[in-house]
């Protein structure tokens, strides 16, 4: 008979280890995204957000119409590691998000919820850091009713829900006078980052396009986010390919993933000027061509094509929807904030030739316009809103064959965007001075502490990012 092996169970620093979840890779807007995951999880149709401003005590709380929680529930819930099943479209996956994304950006994180409409009993339960540094232990405390701040149940006293608060915004605020302008004008327009990225996000839900959720509606400080479609469908000279479906290797057997291809118009056959600067999207024209990768109808990556070849002037109007369910995402290589994926090798082989034809098509649509084959005076995604400078579309490599004229460009990262030079060759002047520029702006500013900081979160968070800039 084998001897049973002594053990020693081994439970990490409290004080050290929740410090450090805090820089798992969350930003202010994929953190709300992870929030409204859980909302739309816990079948709710509301979601309201709001951001209030107050110095020191500033506040961001998520309130949602859903099912609600029982304390049990709530305490499971705040368990870094929790431990639910997980339905086969459940936008949820490690049993971190709340508890991680919540405290990258604040020091105290709060939960209250109500599950019977015909009962006024609220739960609520909360972390806050410096509880556990001070006492070095896992505990989250059970707020009694008088402990309860009125921001808080406010919003569960006529219905059953969820209410997330966020309080002690060091990440958020971030500045050594947290009561200023800039401090106040930093903090609102996250609102407006923030509405842009729940609309492109969330835009199935908000659409009604989502195979097996109900229509959501999402706001921000009582303004309604309004979904942005990347393939701008409702534009009559969008030219939409067939969809096709592609057979991935997953743990345990096989997943399909769906690939939707669609080239969008030329900026002179769109029906407004408005509505091409509105398709630009948040990163605007360049970066926004390519994948746009969905995991149960909840958008993953925006634009980038995933190492399959640069992005280029002349195919920056091709984009491409490719959507797989949570069984697949060990060959997606899903990461935390689920902001990230990694395309499989296999399911790349099988695109190939698609994208392609794709890419030829686009090169030809954008080539369809008055001026072609010349310098463009106001280029497709103009220098104004950050893309890069115009090309000599005369002189320029067709795209298609970019590493010929182009080896000073740099393939792209697994982020969809650019990938950094390799190891030991010299960065393009561009980018160089992108960096100079940032750090000459701390400088005048005396932010240089802040930067700094900066500057290892991004080489934590995006090294290639952060090679890509000189830093």
């Amino acid at each position: 008979m084998a001897k049973s092996r002594s053990t020693i169970e081994v439970i990490p620093s409290a004080s050290r280890l929740i410090r450090s979840l805090r820089d798992v890779g969350y930003d202010f807007v994929h953190a709300v995204a992870d929030l409204v995951d859980n909302s739309i999880a816990a079948k709710a149709t509301e979601v309201a957000i709001e951001l209030r401003f107050d110095g020191e005590d500033s506040w961001v709380r998520v309130v949602d119409n859903g099912t609600g929680m029982s304390g049990t529930t709530i305490t499971e819930a705040m368990r870094f590691g929790s431990e639910r099943d997980y339905a086969p479209d459940d936008l949820g996956k490690f049993g971190l998000g709340l508890k991680t994304a919540s405290l990258s950006q604040c020091s105290r994180l709060t939960v209250a919820s109500r599950t019977d409409p015909a009962s006024r009993k609220i739960e609520a339960r909360q972390w806050d850091l410096a509880h556990v540094e001070k006492a070095n232990r896992w505990e989250i405390i059970d707020l009694s009713a008088d402990e309860r701040p009125h921001v808080l149940t406010e919003p569960l006293q006529e219905r059953r829900g969820t209410v997330v608060l966020w309080e002690w915004l060091d990440r958020v605020l971030g500045y050594k006078i947290p009561w200023g302008d800039k401090a106040r004008t930093g903090f609102l327009r996250t609102a407006e980052q923030l509405d842009e990225h729940l609309g492109m996000v969330f835009h199935r839900f908000l659409s009604g396009e989502a195979r097996w959720r109900k229509k959501v509606k999402i706001t921000i400080n009582s303004t309604v986010v309004r979904p942005w479609d990347p393939f701008a469908r409702e534009e009559k000279a969008t030219i939409p390919f067939d969809q096709r479906e592609f057979d991935v290797p997953a743990d345990g057997g096989r997943g399909l993933v769906r690939y939707a291809a669609y080239v969008l118009p030329h900026q002179d056959r769109f029906s407004t000027p408005r509505a091409f600067n509105h398709y630009a999207g948040p990163s605007k024209w360049n970066y926004q061509q390519g994948f746009y990768i969905y995991r149960a109808d909840r958008m993953i990556q925006s634009g980038g094509w995933c190492y399959m070849r640069t992005c280029d002037e002349h195919t920056k109007l091709a984009r491409v929807a490719l959507d797989f369910l949570p069984d697949l995402d060990s060959a997606f290589e899903l990461n935390v904030s689920k902001a990230r994926v990694n395309l499989p090798a296999d399911l790349k082989n099988q695109m190939k030739p698609h994208i392609e034809n794709l890419v030829k098509q686009a090169r030809k649509v954008y080539g369809s316009g008055p001026k072609a084959g010349t310098r463009l005076a106001v280029p497709v995604g103009g220098d104004d809103r950050g893309d890069p400078p115009p090309i000599d579309v005369e002189n320029h490599s067709d795209g298609h064959h970019a590493g010929e004229k182009s080896r000073d460009r740099a393939p792209e990262p697994a982020n969809g965007r650019e990938d950094p030079p390799a190891i030991g060759a010299p960065l393009p002047p561009t980018r160089k001075r992108v960096g100079r520029a940032i750090e000459s702006a701390a400088e005048r500013i005396d932010e240089t502490k802040a930067l700094n900081r900066i500057k290892q979160s991004l080489k934590e968070y995006d090294p290639e990012a952060a090679n890509d800039i000189g830093w």
